[in-house]
């Protein structure tokens, strides 16, 4: 018994040197969704502009677009906003989901760095984004035309990411509704 206890601390050791190695593999901004393939969540929420009135689901079909998840308390937005604008300039539909925040500052926010998105969904308490198993912001969701995930990326969409992760999916999608 004596000796099993000497070696009882090496054997966890191992174990959990094997597990953290086999860790270091992973991308960390490879998060799952149980929604990819899914409808969009039902949801009826205030717009960021109130005077847009109430927006539902029903608003996401009929088009390719892209549902980002920003808010102004976070900074990554920040990175992620100019490739927004540029990706709205050439066409690409983007629905904003302000997200946990302050209708005011969001306001002011877009006035100052510019408002790529259609329209944007007003998530206060962020019912939506527990709906979405959104983790923080910015995410970004790719819907197609009837309101299916298609996508889900954790994180900043940059020139890279936008070439290397929804170019592809986004064109044949597109083509799709047609």
């Amino acid at each position: 018994m004596i000796r099993f206890a000497l070696f009882l601390p090496i054997a966890l050791f191992v174990v959990l040197s094997v597990v953290l190695l086999l860790g270091l593999d992973s991308d960390p901004t490879d998060l799952p969704s149980a929604l990819v393939g899914e409808s969009f969540p039902a949801f009826r929420l205030e717009a960021l502009d109130p005077e847009e009135g109430f927006i539902d689901e029903q608003h996401l079909m009929g088009e390719v677009a892209l549902v980002n998840v920003w808010a102004t308390w976070c900074y990554a937005c920040r990175i992620e906003h100019a490739k927004l604008n540029q990706l709205a300039e050439n066409g690409v539909k983007i629905i904003g989901l302000n997200y946990k925040d302050n209708r005011a500052d969001a306001f002011d926010w877009l006035a100052l760095r510019g408002n790529p998105y259609a329209f944007s969904i007003f998530d206060l308490r962020g019912s939506l984004g527990i709906d979405l198993g959104v983790y923080g912001a910015p995410e970004t969701f790719l819907i197609d035309a009837q309101g299916h995930i298609r996508y889900r990326r954790v994180g900043v969409i940059d020139d890279r990411v936008w070439d290397n992760e929804f170019a592809d999916l986004y064109a044949t999608l597109k083509a799709e509704a047609l």
